[in-house]
């Protein structure tokens, strides 16, 4: 079962083509990574999927739902603008976004204690919103979007503003929801944390699917060229070699972006003619050097 289907979805801005053509299913159960630069149509698409706004053709379902507020009673939605009230406390925050979700006092006197201790926020249970930081006023806000229960997560770049080890919490926490069935979404322009954690991704670009299906699908389609290598002496003659496209240094270690005619196994020959050959890694190409390949390196400062 597909909880989210969107079928050749289209939204303009004046002139400006948002999303263009855009047809996508989530499975049920899944992590699903919706990815791509910023400017992409990310955003604009989780707003019609939540009903903020419409799109000018193409259909939407939830649940296999086309119109029905009840779809949308079931999912949790935190949006890329982080919008609480400053002056409230943070337990006061959970108790009325909770209230307005429907859950009865009883469990929210239980659960928004626990909850605030999961996200490392106990502590700050009598703050005012206004005082807390950035990462703080993040982890409040998902809390927010979680406090019901919901089938369907969808998180609007919820990395932004974590430090790492509030990352690694929220990750983690991801991760739980998968188990327990539920169905998570996230949009981001970072690529490494969906590899880390999505069963399934969609890359798009000005509006359209670039490309998407599992990680291990979308490899391999994508042939490996790059060599992590390391030599012994001199290494700088292997960028002046004709089938190396780029050479980016790591550690001890090269990195070696090979032409796309290039053959690993003829740079292999001409190293080991050349030098005393330590490792010799022929390494899958991630999902930023993929996506490069697709649309071009014009927005490789965005990802």
């Amino acid at each position: 079962m597909h909880v989210i289907e969107l079928e050749n979805v289209c939204k303009s801005f004046g002139a400006v083509r948002a999303v263009d053509g855009l047809s996508v299913h989530v499975p049920q159960g899944s992590v699903y990574g919706f990815l791509g630069p910023n400017g992409a149509g990310k955003t604009t698409t989780l707003r019609m999927i939540m009903d903020i706004i419409r799109p000018d053709s193409g259909s939407i379902r939830l649940f296999g739902d086309s119109a029905s507020s009840r779809a949308r009673d079931r999912v949790g939605y935190m949006p890329e603008e982080r919008g609480l009230y400053r002056k409230m406390t943070v337990t006061a925050v959970l108790n009325y976004f909770g209230t307005l979700k429907g859950l009865p006092a009883g469990r929210l006197k239980s659960q928004v204690p626990e909850w605030l201790k999961r996200v490392d926020l106990a502590e700050h249970a009598g703050q005012k919103v206004e005082e807390l930081s950035r990462g703080m006023h993040q982890k409040l806000q998902f809390v927010v979007t979680e406090i019901n229960d919901p089938d369907l997560v969808i998180l609007d770049e919820p990395f932004s503003g974590l430090d790492p080890v509030n990352q690694d919490m929220l990750r983690e926490i991801i991760s739980n929801m998968r188990r327990e069935g539920k169905t998570v979404l996230f949009s981001t322009h970072v690529m490494h944390e969906a590899e880390r954690l999505c069963d399934f991704i969609v890359l798009i670009d000005r509006g359209r699917v670039v490309v998407n299906g599992t990680l291990d699908e979308i490899r391999a389609g994508h042939e490996a060229n790059t060599i992590s290598l390391e030599l012994e002496g001199d290494a700088d003659f292997v960028q002046r070699l004709p089938m190396v496209q780029a050479v980016k240094p790591d550690g001890r270690r090269l990195d070696v972006r090979l032409r796309d005619e290039a053959d690993p196994q003829e740079l292999l020959r001409v190293l080991v003619e050349r030098s005393r050959v330590r490792v010799f890694e022929i390494r899958q190409p991630s999902l930023h050097e993929i996506f490069v390949r697709l649309v071009g390196g014009g927005h490789a400062e965005n990802l």
